[in-house]
Parts: C-alpha cells; structure tokens; sequence
C-alpha cells in the first residue's frame, strides 16, 4: 500500500446524506489549503459500534461505512479505501457478505476488529480477527489488524496474526516511542514483516476538558499508557504552536526509529474531534518530514 491514510469518521445518521457531503467537503478544503491533498492516497473510514458508557463523547447512530464511502468519492477523487470491520457480531457467512460489498465498492484494504471496550466474550460470540484474516486470504489482499504496542501479551498476539494471514497491521494512536522498541524486539525474534500503519493523531487544546483521547487510549493499571496520557495532557495544555511542535517531533522520533527495521510504513492520520485546518497544518508539517511518497504533482 506503502500510503498516507486520513481516517474520515462517518456523520451521525440522522444528520443525512446532504449534511456528510457537506463535512466532507469542508474537509477536503482543510486538506487543500494546508498542501495535505496531494499527499493523501487513501481514506480510512472506521467502522463504529457503541463502546462503553462512559465515553466523554456520545456515540450516536452512524452513517454506514459503504453509504459515506459512496458519499466522500467525489470530494476525494483521487484517493482510494481503506475501512475498519469489526467481526465478533457476525456469524461467518454475514460477515462474507459484508467483505464482499466493501470489495466490490473498492475499499483496497479491511481492518479487522475484534471486542469494543467493556465488552465481554459471550456478548460478541462471532468471528475473531484472527479468525478474519485467515478466512479471507483469497478475497482480499490487504488483511489489517489492529496492533496496540503498549497492550500486554502484545507480541504473541501479533505473531499469532500475522500467522494467520495478516498482511497489515493499523497501530492505536501513537503518543510516545513505544512503538520502536516493540517492533524492534519483534523483528528480532519473528521473520514476519507485515506493513505497519502508524497512526498520529491531533490534540487540540478541547482535549483538556473534554478528554475523549485520553479515553481512547486508556489501560487501568499500564504503566506504559499511564506515560502516553501525560504526554496528551501536557500536548494540549501547550499553545497551538507548541502542541504543533510536540506532535511533529513525536512523528520524527517515531518513524526515524522504525525506518530501518524491514517492515514496510505507511502513516495514518486521525484527527479525533474532527479534521481542521490547524489538525490539517500539522499532519502536512509531519509529511515534510517523512511520507512514504513524494507528492504528487498538482
């Protein structure tokens, strides 16, 4: 794929078509005017199920993955899918169905997702995301799963995945070099070397009351997340320009420390309160540093 990924979050259902056209051409401006567009080959569009109550954020009723994919192509014509999928609600032979709608409406790639946060393994007794990519080897040739680097036992999970038929893995939001010591130890004990996805994403200073990042990212008791967290509050306390500073630096640190480990990169971009143009601004001042390709011509 070796891409620049702008994860585009589908409206509220209620809102309708006519209000996602509109967010998404306020977004495709964004991009435009910060110099983002030419670099943007891909358009991540997460598949959303309700998560735990306590989400700072509501998570109402959301337009369908394929109804926005069909909506957000002509606002970004020049850019192909990618989308998250999440399998444990699905018996097999509907989440077939579903792989190939999303496949023949030209998503590139899937990313399988397995239980929301508080959700037990009886309330979502469907396919696993192991289970996922091994199913659709024939099907579908980019075969995501989601790699968390800070989560515990995370290194025999990955290599049981990428076992399975993993080709891709989309990283949890980065916010420290976690990272770079995982996949270096995990190079150093395992001869896979899926494309990994590395995932960036915003703070704006809104972070400090409304705290949904925070939320994202958590894990009671983790010691790694406890630091990421620190890093977010300390990020949006920051004025624009620091937190701008602080977000770049960390992609610096971040894809300079991987690069030469032989696994194929590509970034993710998530903004998540919504791309703007100061979310837009910060994700171009990354690229200048490293994109996985030049910029095409205008």
């Amino acid at each position: 794929m070796n891409t620049v990924a702008l994860e585009l979050v589908p409206p509220e259902l209620q809102a309708g078509t006519r209000r996602a056209v509109e967010e998404i051409g306020t977004a495709a401006e964004h991009c435009r005017s910060s110099g983002l567009a030419d670099r943007v080959r891909h358009v991540m569009i997460p598949g959303l199920v309700a998560e735990d109550p306590d989400r700072p954020v509501p998570l109402t009723p959301r337009m369908d993955v394929l109804d926005f994919w069909q909506a957000v192509r002509p606002s970004f014509c020049a850019v192909s899918g990618l989308c998250t999928q999440v399998t444990v609600f699905q018996r097999e032979d509907q989440l077939t169905a579903r792989v190939q709608r999303l496949c023949d409406a030209g998503m590139d790639g899937i990313t399988f997702v397995g239980r929301p946060h508080g959700l037990s393994g009886a309330d979502a007794p469907g396919v696993s995301p192991d289970e996922a990519v091994a199913r659709f080897r024939r099907q579908l040739p980019h075969r995501g799963v989601v790699l968390i680097p800070t989560r515990r036992g995370e290194h025999g999970r990955f290599a049981g995945k990428c076992d399975r038929g993993a080709t891709f893995a989309l990283t949890q939001l980065l916010y420290s070099e976690r990272i770079v010591g995982f996949l270096r130890e995990f190079a150093a004990h395992c001869d896979h070397r899926p494309e990994i996805l590395l995932s960036f994403g915003f703070v704006p200073g809104m972070e400090r009351q409304v705290r949904l990042i925070d939320w994202l990212i958590r894990d009671s008791g983790n010691e790694l997340v406890r630091e990421e967290r620190e890093f977010v509050a300390h990020t949006a306390a920051g004025s624009s320009r620091q937190r701008r500073r602080d977000l770049v630096d960390l992609f610096r640190r971040v894809v300079d420390g991987v690069g030469d480990l032989g696994f194929p990169l590509s970034v993710h971009l998530e903004a998540p309160y919504g791309v703007s143009g100061a979310a837009c601004e910060t994700f171009a001042a990354m690229l200048d540093h490293w994109s996985p390709h030049a910029p095409t011509s205008p």
